[in-house]
């Protein structure tokens, strides 16, 4: 395998181990504290895996199978990502408005607000990482998940904005906004995935 695949390889396998860990600690942080968006981050962390290992699949097998065989492959396991981002997203909107309405306020977490920062430091790096070299090999699976990792980001932004401002001035409702934040993302990535057309 050339040097440049093995990396982009090596990138994956990177960021899985980190959703992996950041995933159990921010349900478990989540759940001690009672907070749906934490919760809804770490469900979220999974479902980016499952795309993560279509993509090292997909390197894995650079050059061995028929480029047919390759997307069809590729298109079930994204209708299969798919249909996770829509029921976990329906889960967290269940969730959220629960929350809201029965006036559940979730504890403050000092451990999720850690989550969120480590997360805001390391996915920038490795979706810029990733976006250099998928542009490099002019493979546009990696230049998307890098998108993927930036939109990660984002989400991390939301969640430490939420987080704190729960700590800090007491406005519980920022959980369960950030909640439906997350729903948004997810029904968005999971539309895209069943419903939108390749531009090529």
């Amino acid at each position: 395998m050339d040097r440049q695949y093995r990396k982009a390889l090596w990138l994956e396998y990177l960021t899985i181990a980190y959703n992996f860990l950041e995933a159990i600690a921010a349900i478990i942080a989540g759940r001690r504290s009672g907070s749906i968006a934490l919760i809804g981050f770490g469900l979220d962390s999974i479902v980016e895996n499952l795309s993560g290992f279509i993509l090292v699949w997909r390197l894995r097998k650079q050059g061995t199978i028929s480029e047919a065989e390759e997307e069809r492959i590729e298109q079930r396991a994204s209708r299969f990502v798919g249909v996770s981002f829509f029921l976990l997203g329906l889960y967290i909107l269940y969730e959220s408005i629960h929350k809201i309405w029965v006036k559940d306020t979730p504890d403050k977490s000092l451990p999720g607000i850690i989550i969120a920062i480590l997360s805001l430091m390391i996915m920038p790096v490795l979706a810029r990482a990733k976006l250099k070299l998928g542009q490099a090999l002019n493979l546009k699976s990696l230049v998307a998940d890098s998108k993927e990792t930036l939109v990660c980001a984002w989400l991390s932004f939301a969640l430490l904005l939420g987080l704190t401002t729960h700590a800090l001035f007491g406005f519980w409702l920022a959980d369960p906004i950030v909640g439906l934040i997350i729903v948004g993302f997810l029904f968005k990535e999971g539309h895209e995935l069943l419903f939108e057309e390749d531009p090529d």
